[in-house]
């Protein structure tokens, strides 16, 4: 025994010796040995050396490459870390500095670049493609063109450079639509190829190109792995932008500026992500399972082929074991045209965690199913806490498969399309201290959430949906069974609703398969049970007829009012005292009770019971009678709450 345990200590003590920093700097040679005094000149060069337990330190300056890692770590304490030295400021570039540029026509300039410089890959070949894409019948490329770090409106005409017209975009800041400045949508660019040769022509508007820094895409991520399996991998600190993403549809292998490639135990964290032409973090899948597979075989319908990519990735390894585990936190991502996280069931069992996301989606050239601050398919006991998501079109989607998730703590604000959207869910999952501002909130296409604790200051879409879908056994990928979405089996308890304008849907329309409102009147004629308590209607916003113990105050306008200054958000909000006697109960696994279709309790990951009891800052909630809402004792009159910022939570 005590040669045994020698030889253990031996062992580790090895591995622990083993372990290596490795250094990178601008000034450094890849032919060096990576050591501070002698480091690699690019992250490449590091990742091709690093073992698991190594350490890559990258060293302030700007790298214009692609970060491929050969390899992952082999468990959580045995990682692969890519870091940002601290203090420094680190970028990973996807472009590329374009020289050369030649007078053409006014403000018009054309840059010729032989085919051979961008290798086996062209983004001003590559057309954006892909299952839910919407190409709004006009070519898109991968590629793209900044001036001074602002990227350029793509033309599919010549015609559209020499002679730009402005686009009439708009975008809400605090809770007001304004218009875009529409001279920067007359900064416009167009690419044609031939075997030889690739052309880009740009209007700078009197800007000479080759004075300015002007850059263009030539990679299609900055850092993700070309095979899966690269587990146990930390990416920290750095600041990544341009890249040539693709359209990343769920039935397809999702590239991102940086990606996971349908791996295990990635932490991504405190980085700051901008501009890729479509999706920032991606936690997809692999391309084997399926690739874009209805647009190839539009035959049968596009819910099919996901149901077949499913029984797929299960056959693959789609597991706990295998697949997911992530943790993505305290990122900073925005001008994505895409999503700024996305990820088909490389997402299950992940905490994404205090995030701010903004300006996703803001151009507008093309669009489709997959666009959103947040968009996942397959979230299987995920975490969302604590996001911060505006100005992104749709702020959460979870779309298929969300069991045993959790969104909480999230902030929503100056959304065009929707605060949060669920899809063709049948739960358990829980929706809980989230702030839900945009004109509409909710759109609730699933049955079996619970939605706790929640401001919701817009409307509410619920529909029932005929696809089928899946769900699965308790805090598992093993499908349990397929089901289409009936509508309803919903809980709602300890809301706050409040109606934001004078349209007040009749409830005593005829039926209709969408239903709209304010509060919960559109769960009226839902197929299944509404079980609802404790909720607050304010301003015109109206119970379910099935509600009991609710208060309604048509009367009472809180005045609800978004404040930005500089990296804090206030909200300015009026509370009224509740009256004597109404009481609203703690919400637990308990009264939670167990959904219609899966059969399964709303608890937590691990099976335990949950109890929320504690309010969106972490206090103590008043467990005999918590205040609604996701303030727990907010006191009564004119408030001013600072949601994010360093004295917040």
């Amino acid at each position: 025994m005590k040669i045994l345990v020698t030889l253990l200590l031996l062992t580790f003590s090895s591995v622990w010796v083993q372990a290596v920093e490795y250094h990178v700097s601008p000034s450094g040679d890849d032919a060096w040995d990576g050591s501070r005094a002698r480091p690699f000149r690019t992250i490449s060069a590091a990742a091709r050396v690093a073992q698991p337990g190594d350490v890559i330190t990258v060293h302030e300056g700007v790298y214009r490459e692609r970060l491929t890692p050969p390899r992952g770590g082999l468990s959580d304490s045995q990682r692969i870390v890519y870091q940002a030295a601290e203090g420094e400021t680190v970028v990973i570039k996807g472009s590329e500095i374009a020289r050369g540029w030649k007078p053409f026509v006014g403000d018009v300039w054309k840059l010729t670049l032989p085919n051979s410089f961008f290798g086996d890959y062209n983004p001003y070949k590559d057309l954006i493609w892909g299952d839910w894409f919407v190409d709004r019948k006009r070519p898109h490329h991968t590629g793209e063109v900044y001036l001074n770090g602002i990227s350029l409106y793509e033309s599919h005409t010549l015609e559209g450079v020499l002679n730009p017209k402005p686009i009439p975009l708009t975008v809400i800041r605090e809770g007001v639509t304004v218009p875009l400045d529409l001279e920067a949508t007359t900064y416009t660019w167009y690419c044609e190829s031939d075997e030889e040769n690739t052309y880009i022509y740009a209007n700078f508007h009197g800007k000479n190109p080759n004075e300015e820094l002007v850059e263009i895409n030539v990679r299609d991520s900055c850092f993700y792995p070309d095979a899966p399996g690269r587990d146990y991998i930390t990416v920290r600190g750095f600041r990544m932008c341009h890249a040539a993403t693709q359209w990343a549809a769920p039935t397809a292998e999702q590239i991102g500026l940086i990606g996971t490639h349908w791996s295990k135990g990635w932490i991504i964290e405190n980085n700051i992500i901008s501009d890729s032409k479509c999706s920032g973090i991606t936690l997809g899948k692999d391309r084997e399972t399926g690739h874009n597979v209805w647009t190839k075989d539009p035959c049968k319908d596009g819910a099919i082929h996901y149901n077949e990519v499913i029984v797929r990735a299960l056959e693959a390894g789609w597991s706990r074991e295998k697949i997911g585990g992530h943790i993505v936190r305290n990122n900073i991502i925005f001008n994505c045209e895409q999503a700024g996280i996305c990820g088909s069931m490389g997402g299950a069992f992940s905490v994404i965690s205090n995030n701010h996301i903004y300006n996703v989606w803001t151009k507008r050239l093309f669009s489709g199913a997959e666009i959103a601050g947040i968009k996942l398919h397959g979230p299987i006991d995920a975490l969302i806490e604590n996001n911060r998501l505006h100005n992104v079109g749709r702020g959460l989607w979870m779309d298929w498969m969300t069991q045993g998730t959790r969104l909480t703590g999230n902030l929503c604000y100056d959304n065009t399309t929707d605060d949060l959207y669920v899809e063709v869910n049948h739960g358990p999952f829980l929706v809980d201290n989230n702030i839900f501002l945009s004109e509409i909130a909710i759109r609730n296409y699933s049955e079996g959430g619970a939605y706790v604790h929640n401001l919701v200051a817009g409307k509410i879409i619920r529909a029932a949906q005929s696809r089928v879908t899946p769900y699965h056994k308790p805090h598992s990928t093993a499908l349990a069974g397929l089901r289409n979405t009936r509508g309803g089996d919903d809980r709602f308890y300890n809301n706050i609703f409040v109606a934001r304008d004078a349209e007040i849907p009749d409830r005593n329309s005829p039926t209709r398969q969408v239903k709209i409102g304010y509060g919960l009147e559109m769960y009226d004629q839902a197929e299944l049970p509404l079980y609802a308590a404790g909720n607050v209607y304010l301003n015109g916003a109206k119970p379910c007829v099935r509600e009991t113990n609710y208060i309604e105050r048509p009367e009472v306008d809180p005045t609800i009012r978004i404040v930005e200054e500089g990296e804090s958000v206030y909200l300015e909000i009026t509370f009224e005292q509740l009256p004597e006697g109404f009481v609203n109960p703690l919400v637990t696994t308990e009264l939670l009770g167990r959904t219609v279709v899966s059969n399964l309790p709303y608890e937590n990951p691990d099976g335990s019971p949950l109890a929320i009891d504690t309010d969106y800052f972490g206090r103590r909630r008043n467990a005999s009678c918590p205040y609604a809402g996701p303030f727990e004792q907010p006191g009564v009159g004119r408030t001013r709450l600072e949601l994010t910022g360093a004295n917040s939570r």
